[in-house]
């Protein structure tokens, strides 16, 4: 799934801010915790990614722990920028291991759309406020106003977190996809083929098979239109 938001998500404008099918995004996630072969590319991408934001928002205690919460809302308020990233280092190294591979993949993706913000429109800042509230959460219910304020300080967080990924996660973060992109983009012109990329999930999940489509449409595509590709790549009417 992040494989295919980082290859169509740079081309795909208002990605992760354009809201998806409900009903879609429901039998999506139904054959994903069955343990089904998905064929991504029948799918709209606001869909997949819709579907993503879902599956962060039920990691338990949130992907950035909330045994941490009070640490990650008030690092950005603390020392200068250099200072900065070496306080999230640091907490990042108190996640568990699984956490922190997930957050390395997903802020992969997020990098690569954000370089490519003068023309899907999404930047730094717009991606942080549409996928912080996935996420970060308080520990306890609190206020709308308390909620407000607190959300504002996790985009921030992320945010920064997007903009100097590479000081934080190293350098090789650009290139995290790079085997997966080459198989994908190497592929004949009109061949027809469907080629298959295995993504290992985190611990206790299964694998989920991918299958991605041969066909790769023009740059800033409306992937709502995906749907039409199904009977050439799966051979299954679309949702």
């Amino acid at each position: 799934m992040l494989s295919f938001l980082y290859k169509e998500g740079p081309f795909t404008r208002g990605i992760f801010r354009r809201s998806a099918n409900a009903k879609s995004c429901r039998e999506l996630k139904e054959k994903l915790n069955l343990g089904a072969e998905v064929h991504l590319a029948c799918e709209s991408i606001f869909v997949t990614a819709s579907v993503f934001k879902d599956f962060l928002r039920n990691i338990p205690g949130s992907i950035f722990s909330s045994q941490l919460c009070d640490k990650w809302v008030s690092v950005m308020d603390q020392g200068n920028h250099e200072e900065k990233i070496k306080d999230i280092q640091r907490l990042i190294e108190q996640l568990p291991r699984a956490n922190v591979v997930l957050l390395r993949y997903l802020f992969g993706v997020l990098h690569s759309i954000e370089k490519q913000s003068e023309d899907n429109q999404m930047t730094a800042f717009n991606l942080a406020v549409c996928i912080a509230p996935s996420m970060l959460w308080p520990p306890a219910p609190s206020s709308p106003e308390t909620e407000s304020e607190f959300t504002k300080k996790v985009s921030v967080l992320v945010q920064f977190l997007i903009e100097n990924c590479c000081r934080i996660f190293g350098e090789e973060i650009s290139t995290l996809f790079g085997d997966i992109l080459i198989r994908c983009d190497n592929r004949e012109d009109g061949s027809g083929n469907v080629e298959e990329i295995k993504i290992q999930l985190p611990p206790k999940s299964k694998p989920v098979r991918i299958s991605t489509g041969s066909h790769h449409e023009s740059a800033l595509q409306d992937h709502s239109e995906n749907e039409s590709l199904c009977s050439s790549t799966s051979g299954r009417s679309s949702v």
